[in-house]
């Protein structure tokens, strides 16, 4: 039975942009499996699987519906053990994690800054007047004056990458050799970014950049397939 895959989109039901989602999505090429995909928006969440979840990712994969991506990264790795694995070993789970854990605390706040009005463009009135509301209510400011100061914050955010600059200067991938699922939560993040805006975080030359350039190249280019904002 193929995999049911809950993805979020915006208006176009072409143009993914969820990190979180862009990690399973990523985590399901690696392990070879197919999955047939639910575009899920804002609005519709709440009615996934009977409300199993106030976000997704979501998949169902026969009579089993796992939420998070981290934690269908860990059922994928546990249910198909035969197919190459996400981790590599219980060490792998743990630095993945302290990964996440990374990620969102200095890519995602910068990253949402950065795209806050062109994720806003991205929806439909119902739901993007969700969004403004939502979102306004969060930062307590109107859209438009959170993504005013992008600009301003963009030397802090890519110096803020060092770590995961210096990495790559050992290894082409965050999981060595190969990619592993830690690469594909910073890729989610970056993509997320990639496909709501415009807007340049990272300078062609930096090798954090390139990297990204190998992960949009895997699994046949699944990472491609939605192109870059313009």
């Amino acid at each position: 039975m193929t995999i049911l895959f809950y993805d979020l989109v915006g208006h176009d039901t072409e143009r993914p942009f969820s990190p979180h989602c862009w990690k399973t999505k990523m985590a399901l090429a690696h392990k070879g499996l197919a999955a047939t995909k639910v575009p899920t928006r804002f609005l519709e969440v709440p009615k996934v699987e009977g409300g199993v979840s106030k976000t997704v990712p979501v998949i169902r994969d026969g009579n089993r519906v796992v939420v998070d991506s981290f934690a269908i990264a860990l059922y994928l790795d546990e249910a198909y053990p035969d197919r190459p694995t996400l981790f590599s070993g219980e060490g792998g789970k743990a630095t993945a994690r302290f990964i996440e854990r990374w990620s969102q605390l200095t890519i995602h706040p910068y990253v949402a800054t950065v795209a806050l009005t062109d994720l806003h463009a991205m929806q439909d009135e119902t739901n993007g007047r969700y969004f403004r509301e939502d979102r306004e209510r969060r930062y307590g400011k109107r859209l438009e004056d959170v993504v005013a100061n992008r600009d301003a914050g963009l030397s802090a955010f890519r110096a803020a990458l060092e770590p995961l600059r210096s990495t790559l200067t050992y290894q082409p991938f965050i999981g060595g050799a190969s990619p592993l699922f830690a690469d594909y939560i910073v890729f989610g993040a970056l993509q997320w970014a990639r496909i709501a805006s415009p807007f340049q975080l990272l300078d062609d030359s930096d090798s954090i950049a390139r990297w990204f350039e190998r992960c949009l190249d895997l699994h046949g280019g699944i990472g491609r397939q939605v192109a870059a904002a313009a």
